[in-house]
């Protein structure tokens, strides 16, 4: 009970902090003069974009340069994070879950520390070898209503490395004016609001592609993405992971299915007011060997995506992103709610839009506001309304820090998979001193469609009503530090209070903190 009340105090505290600074900001708008105008992709949402390699430390010593650069045309990068994270009731809403059961399994806490190693070898002028090794273990407190106890309660899964990048690039291939990249990559289209995350089921450790991507320069104001995608579920289908455990230790990457799909995505800029994005998607799902073998299903489906994305900056202080997708096909799913897997038509629709305002002044203060639609399935058709987020499974911060990929996981395909949803949402964030930024946001968050209508849903926990659709508050904090290129802390705090979408006895509030470090050397 006194935690409840002490994180209420802290996120209390935190909005407080930014109401008041906003307030400050107004006032100091109208002293300091307009800066440069606002961010050239205002709705890049994206936390952990990687910086490319090479990247240099800061302190040139003759060992970081024979490291960076150990033979002529060889450069070498290192990155290195560490995060310790607590979260309670993220998937239940239930703060007796599990009760009986050994102990009861809401309080999670856990670390997690990634090495990665890069190499680029440049093979001539225009081509590039490029891999990137990732070493990832973990560190896991068994849950109990103790504090003192989960302390002392430890284990260790030093798990396994892999690559994640293994690619090689050519410029000016078949000299034209074509980037072409063929292997294992990361790909972020947009703000990731549908593409960036190939790997979802293995959380933030990788986000890559098994594919071959082309970028065709139109103009120097116009570009396509011709993309084609080839993703199991099995890991070690085309790379086999170092100490890749027993069939039971095996990670999965992505949701229990494998996936082809092609993309054609298409960039245009008119002036900085207006640019442009128009995109078409295919995506086949089908449930993967593992998940045949073991009595369970991913997803299975033919999903069809056109969409398109207007952003800009309207002038020294506001810039805006406005998206909308249309989908279709065909998808298996639990229709009835009786467990039986039948096919249903695809028919859906999506949206996100955010518009900021940076006030250019000492603080560094931006208000932004956002609304977001993903259409959800209606119990009552046939059809499948469900929006699908293809590879959007990642904790998007648009909707607060990562506890929102938590909630939906009863509901959806697997942890990060959102969708049914109508959100509104208002964030500030400004500099209260050198090398810090805080962000806070709060994020009102609906249904579409209210899944148990007629005595039909999804099973499993959270319990849901069978009358409310809304789904609840959403509070985050982000206090960031970042001294210089090669360095960041971030300090997340995420609060959600249920709404009336949620039934007893899933309507105790869910508490998502961590501490993140990153270097790069």
């Amino acid at each position: 009970m006194m935690a409840g009340k002490m994180v209420k105090g802290i996120v209390l505290l935190a909005m407080i902090v930014g109401v008041a600074s906003f307030a400050m900001a107004a006032e100091e708008a109208t002293q300091a003069p307009p800066a440069k105008a606002a961010t050239e992709a205002p709705a890049q949402d994206y936390l952990q974009t990687d910086e490319p390699v090479p990247h240099f430390h800061e302190i040139n010593t003759d060992f970081m340069d024979k490291f960076h650069n150990p033979m002529e045309g060889v450069t070498m990068g290192l990155d290195l994070r560490l995060r310790e994270v607590y979260a309670r009731n993220i998937f239940s809403l239930n703060e007796s879950f599990g009760d009986g059961a050994g102990g009861n399994w809401n309080n999670y806490h856990w670390q997690r520390y990634r090495t990665r190693w890069s190499l680029k070898w440049a093979i001539d002028e225009d081509i590039d070898f490029n891999t990137r090794l990732v070493w990832e273990f973990w560190g896991h407190v068994a849950p109990d209503d103790s504090f003192s106890s989960f302390l002392s309660e430890k284990s260790y899964d030093f798990d396994e490395a892999i690559f994640d990048h293994m690619n090689i690039q050519f410029r000016n291939a078949f000299d034209m004016p074509l980037t072409l990249t063929v292997g294992r990559q990361d790909i972020i289209l947009g703000t990731g609001w549908l593409v960036l995350d190939g790997s979802p089921a293995d959380g933030s450790r990788t986000i890559y592609f098994d594919a071959v991507r082309g970028t065709y320069d139109l103009s120097e104001t116009s570009k396509v993405d011709l993309i084609y995608i080839q993703q199991y579920d099995d890991e070690a289908k085309w790379l086999k992971p170092f100490n890749h455990g027993s069939v039971d230790d095996r990670r999965h990457t992505t949701q229990k299915q494998d996936e082809r799909a092609a993309i054609v995505y298409w960039h245009n800029k008119f002036d900085d007011s207006l640019k442009n994005e128009l995109y078409y998607i295919y995506k086949n799902e089908e449930s993967s060997s593992w998940a045949k073998d073991n009595g369970t299903s991913g997803n299975d489906a033919d999903i069809h995506t056109i969409g398109t994305r207007f952003f800009g900056n309207l002038d020294d202080n506001w810039s805006y992103s406005a998206e909308i997708a249309k989908q279709w096909g065909s998808r298996f799913s639990d229709k009835n709610g009786d467990g039986t897997r039948t096919s249903a038509s695809l028919q859906a629709l999506g949206g996100n839009s955010k518009i900021t305002y940076a006030f250019h002044n000492d603080l560094k203060n931006e208000i932004h506001f956002g609304y977001e639609y993903m259409s959800g399935d209606d119990p009552d058709t046939s059809a499948d309304e469900g929006f699908d987020s293809l590879w959007g499974d990642w904790p998007q911060s648009q909707r607060g820090g990562d506890l929102q990929a938590y909630l939906f996981t009863f509901e959806g395909d697997g942890i990060g998979n959102v969708n049914n949803i109508h959100r509104f949402g208002v964030g500030h964030s400004f500099k209260p001193a050198k090398d810090w930024t805080l962000l806070t946001d709060y994020n009102a968050l609906w249904a579409d469609e209210n899944s148990l209508a007629n005595g039909k849903g999804p099973g499993g926990n959270p319990a849901l009503s069978s009358g409310g659709n809304f789904r609840g508050h959403m509070l985050t904090g982000l206090l960031t530090y970042q001294c210089c290129k090669k360095f960041r802390t971030q300090f997340l705090l995420d609060y959600f209070i249920p709404g009336s979408y949620y039934d007893d006895p899933s309507g105790d509030d869910a508490l998502f903190a961590r501490i993140n470090m990153e270097w790069t050397f």
